[in-house]
């Protein structure tokens, strides 16, 4: 598919090369060597709608990368994007870059100059565009989950093993915020004695939605915006808004997302793995069960309780009932972290009216600072700064794809574990059911062509 802005000519490209000589636009990094460790990231947005325009697009921007390239599927969004980023750049007294426009991210990623892509899609596309942006030799930013089934996870995980030369920063921002590393550091250092349990709270989605077929809108690519799953009729509920960027009905079909327990669970399960010491492997026994939607478009999870046994004898327990946060009780009392006041994007779903405390606990004093920790854990500032330092060092992120894959893992896990409707046991190193095939069965589903991962 050809792009539908402009082309970056060899002349443009030289001029482009030239202003980056005294101002913010440089040549990518592979193409200055060792002088790369000073350049400016040069980035294409892959996912033009709520997600990039609130979080990924600024954040890299605020960060210090230049964005030269967006892509959307629906070209209408796709020339926002656009749009988006020439004004953020006026308002921010930033020079404009020239940014090309893209309805197929493949085109994109063989833009010259293209250094890095942030992926914010849908969740059923972030493994495809992960493993070819890997393949094109392009850092990546990757909004969580780990794709919409457990089989996507491991091909990210392969492709970022097979490509060690491309920085992987997955999605999970909140290790990047004080109360949360915070949290971690007093737990990880003994502060409430061994952890017996952790409760982890979430937000819960509504049913409804409009089924009833619409014709498909002359500037979305439908198709491919369905990718690998089964085709579905359109209707906008389904998709995205056609005007605006309000929270969009794909995050309510189970064909793309599996609901709140990967929506918000991969955040708040991310911090529990954080919190344990358990980043690399996985539950070792899944208990769930849930209400799930008899009628309506939207066919996500409604309430819902799951226990995730491990291996260190920690079960983590997640519900809908909890206060939305993660609670580590241990042997000596409970500490508390939680977003707070704080959320991602303007539509993100409330958990109740009760204020919540970023940092709590049941003794004042287990908050108090460490003297002499015993386990320091790597302090990041800001997700998009640290995937920038981790490109420019040639180092890890502080969330390498693997540790991305086994918070999404964990939820896809529990996910299953509400379809099946009984106690499951997993196998962590070899990332398998025990014994289970019709478990082992939803690991991965079939995929249409020609979008398979």
């Amino acid at each position: 598919m050809r792009s539908v802005g402009s082309k970056l000519g060899r002349r443009q490209f030289l001029k482009v090369g030239a202003a980056a000589a005294v101002g913010p636009l440089m040549l990518p990094a592979r193409a200055r060597g060792a002088e790369a460790a000073m350049d400016r990231i040069q980035f294409g947005a892959i996912g033009c709608g709520r997600i990039a325009r609130e979080a990924d697009i600024p954040g890299a921007l605020k960060a210090g990368a230049v964005c030269v390239a967006v892509c959307d599927v629906d070209s209408k969004r796709a020339e926002l994007g656009k749009a988006f980023v020439e004004e953020w750049c006026r308002k921010n007294q930033r020079p404009v870059p020239e940014i090309r426009v893209y309805t197929d991210y493949r085109e994109m990623l063989r833009q010259p100059g293209l250094d890095a892509v942030t992926i914010s899609t849908p969740d059923h596309w972030h493994a495809k565009p992960t493993v070819d942006a890997l393949a094109a030799g392009k850092h990546v930013y990757v909004q969580k989950p780990a794709g919409r089934i457990y089989h996507e996870g491991v091909a990210m995980v392969q492709a970022a093993a097979a490509h060690p030369e491309c920085v992987v920063q997955f999605g999970t921002q909140q290790r990047s915020d004080r109360q949360f590393h915070e949290a971690v550091m007093l737990v990880r250092n003994g502060r409430i004695g061994r952890i017996r349990e952790i409760e982890v709270g979430l937000p819960v989605d509504p049913a409804g939605g409009n089924p009833e077929p619409m014709p498909v809108p002359p500037n979305l690519n439908y198709d491919m915006w369905m990718g690998w799953t089964e085709e579905r009729p359109y209707t906008e509920d389904r998709v995205h808004p056609q005007n605006g960027f309000s929270r969009p009905g794909w995050l309510r079909c189970e064909e793309y997302c599996c609901g709140m327990i990967t929506g918000w669970g991969v955040h708040h399960v991310d911090i529990a793995h954080w919190g344990m010491d358990t980043e690399r492997t996985g539950p070792v026994e899944i208990w769930a069960e849930a209400e799930f939607p008899r009628s309506g478009l939207w066919t996500v999870h409604g309430p819902y309780r799951c226990e995730l046994k491990y291996a260190n004898g920690v079960t983590v327990r997640i519900s809908n009932k909890y206060p939305n946060g993660i609670r580590f009780i241990g042997e000596e009392g409970w500490i508390f972290v939680s977003r707070g006041s704080q959320k991602a994007t303007a539509s993100d779903p409330t958990t109740g009216t009760r204020p919540l405390k970023a940092l709590d606990a049941s003794n004042p004093k287990l908050l108090e600072p460490i003297g002499s920790p015993k386990v320091v854990l790597e302090r990041s500032s800001n997700h998009y700064v640290n995937w920038l330092e981790a490109i420019r060092r040639r180092r890890a992120p502080i969330c390498p794809m693997e540790i991305g894959h086994r918070s999404t893992a964990a939820c896809n896990l529990a996910h299953i574990a509400m379809k099946l409707k009984r106690r499951l046991r997993f196998d962590p190193a070899a990332e398998r059911f025990v014994n289970d095939d019709e478990a082992n069965g939803m690991l991965r589903l079939p995929m249409r062509r020609p979008y398979e991962v």
